[in-house]
């Protein structure tokens, strides 16, 4: 009776104190425009790079005659095929800064094109020295154009939408007279903001390079360093897994909420191991977008998969139903239906093995990457890539990638069954009374 009691306390705790504080952040403006840049305007680029990547880097490990020959016949050409990967990702940040600015002037109303653009433009002029740009050498900036300037180009996309709205709210926009045709009357309405924000970059980066000789993304992301560190270690990788699993629980998207503030961390490492890749160095980060949404996130949030073939399998109609519903959208990574059906929010048995099961994955994975029993992430790819299919291709085509997804769901078909026959128990006997008074 106590531990229900206590259970009763938590879960009303969290309903009543927590989940509106979490909710808002979920709903946070800014936040939401920052995950969006990722997914709709960097992760294409990415995407497109990494297919590059492979063909240049083919796993040599597996004792195959035809790898062994791909191996052979790109080894003359490795330079000019990592061209298309090398110039994709080294302008990931740029499209972060275009994609940040896009999104929030999509939610106020703004010109998103005209927006995105001024803050690329600002981005781009913060990543060069304050010296004769003739004598720079490209390859020397595109590290800060990509990966390495996430930071400065989140922070620039959003000063660039409230410097862009600042100046419409307030009129203080050049305003053509009626009958110019439209394309022209929006490039005269950004000309004001637009010289503002390139005028200030250009300020900012002469100031940083006149008395630190490097330039803004350079100081912000030694500023950061201590922060990327902590990212990637276990106890960072383990305290958002749970919050994740947490805030599920309670019928929020735990990884909307988590990746929102953890995603430009992540995506720093990701950037960080394809970097190492292409220049034949060990990979350094762990904790990557490919951690959760690749290694541990199988067949959906909470490590599902195993438990939604426990559901088709299950004496019960309510959860034989359920688990046909959620088969298809299982293989592709999608659960809501298991999430709020069976359901596991607010449902006390299943929370339990939904929070443990992902934690055990997170340190399974953990352990696998920092020992080097598997390749380190190295490709993002979307989150509805079918298990097996994502982790040989994330790891950079090696098997021990899906072999290490193989393993994630035999210990989650573990971890989930007791709890999963406890549940289907309480249904059967449930169901037993409904028919027994028919």
């Amino acid at each position: 009776m106590n531990d229900r009691l206590s259970n009763n306390w938590f879960m009303k705790w969290m309903e009543e104190s927590l989940m509106p504080v979490l909710a808002r952040i979920a709903q946070n403006v800014y936040l939401q425009s920052i995950r969006d840049a990722f997914s709709s305007f960097a992760l294409p680029v990415i995407l497109t790079g990494a297919l590059f990547l492979i063909i240049a880097n083919p796993p040599e490990g597996i004792n195959w005659a035809p790898i062994h020959a791909w191996a052979k016949a790109v080894k003359p050409i490795a330079a000019q095929i990592m061209i298309p990967f090398q110039l994709t990702f080294g302008i990931m940040a740029m499209m972060v800064a275009f994609g940040t600015a896009y999104s929030l002037a999509t939610r106020w109303d703004l010109d998103e094109t005209m927006t995105g653009i001024i803050s690329m433009l600002a981005f781009f002029i913060t990543s060069f020295p304050a010296t004769d740009v003739t004598k720079v050498t490209f390859g020397d900036v595109l590290n800060y154009l990509g990966g390495q300037g996430l930071f400065v180009a989140i922070i620039i996309g959003i000063i660039t939408a409230i410097v862009v709205r600042f100046f419409n709210k307030s009129g203080l926009v050049i305003k053509m007279p009626e009958g110019v045709p439209p394309y022209v009357v929006r490039s005269f309405l950004a000309l004001v903001p637009m010289f503002v924000m390139i005028v200030s970059a250009w300020i900012v980066e002469w100031i940083v390079w006149a008395n630190f000789h490097i330039t803004l993304p350079q100081l912000v992301l030694d500023l950061f360093k201590p922060l990327v560190a902590a990212s990637n270690s276990y106890p960072a990788a383990l305290a958002e897994i749970i919050l994740m699993m947490l805030l599920w629980s309670l019928g929020i998207h735990g990884m909307n909420v988590v990746s929102s503030i953890a995603y430009p961390f992540w995506m720093a490492q990701l950037a960080a191991n394809a970097e190492a890749a292409a220049k034949g160095l060990p990979l350094p980060g762990i904790v990557t977008e490919p951690f959760f949404h690749v290694f541990t996130h199988l067949g959906g949030s909470g490590t599902t998969w195993s438990l939604t073939i426990m559901f088709l399998l299950s004496a019960s109609a309510q959860l034989r139903t359920i688990g046909r519903a959620e088969l298809i959208p299982a293989i592709f990574n999608i659960n809501e239906s298991l999430i709020f059906g069976a359901p596991i929010v607010l449902n006390p048995i299943l929370i339990i093995p939904f929070i443990l099961a992902p934690a055990a994955v997170v340190t399974i994975n953990y352990f696998a990457f920092a020992v080097n029993l598997v390749p380190r992430p190295l490709i993002q790819l979307p989150f509805t890539v079918p298990v097996f299919i994502s982790g040989f291709l994330s790891s950079g085509g090696h098997w021990q990638g899906a072999l290490l997804q193989l393993v994630n769901l035999i210990v989650t078909a573990i971890i989930y069954y007791p709890f999963f026959k406890m549940y289907e128990a309480q249904l059967l006997k449930n169901e037993k009374e409904v028919k027994d008074q028919e």
